[in-house]
């Protein structure tokens, strides 16, 4: 499982950074941007698109051993860059700043199925998440972040 996540790390991650910096990358995923909690610097990681209006859902599968939670503990201000659902709001993806919030007690498992319901892409991207989950490397963990009105 190390080198699996070292894999995706390392090359998927980055892959799929630059396909969403140049607006390549299927709607299936979004980049969120969290502050370092040591460097302070910002820290932008590949993940699974779960923009629902105004609330952006995110399934941690190593629960709070994930760095990007890591850092959401240390500060809880984050940006998403996200295409949105309906077609009528566009394609162009945007950053939007938002609170996000550690909810352990929400049944991940239950919000994954039903963030991916109607998105093949998404349950497909749930298969690794069920990989480091079964791994005991730590318990999937749902993350609701409150995204701030368009300006």
């Amino acid at each position: 499982m190390r080198l699996a996540l070292r894999i995706q790390n390392r090359v998927i991650n980055r892959l799929v950074r630059v396909l969403l910096d140049i607006g390549l990358a299927p709607p299936t995923y979004a980049l969120l941007e969290t502050i370092g909690r040591r460097s302070g610097r910002p820290r932008q990681v590949p993940v699974a698109n779960g923009l629902q209006g105004d609330t952006f859902w995110l399934i941690s599968g190593l629960g709070e051993q994930a760095q990007y939670v890591r850092n959401i503990k240390a500060d809880p201000r984050v940006r998403i860059k996200a295409r949105p659902a309906r077609l009528r709001e566009g394609l162009r993806m945007r950053w939007r700043a938002g609170t996000a919030h550690l909810t352990p007690d929400d049944d991940a498992r239950a919000r994954h199925r039903q963030l991916g319901l109607g998105r093949p892409g998404y349950r497909a991207d749930g298969i690794l998440l069920r990989a480091l989950a079964a791994t005991g490397a730590g318990n999937m963990m749902t993350v609701r972040i409150e995204l701030d009105p368009l300006a």
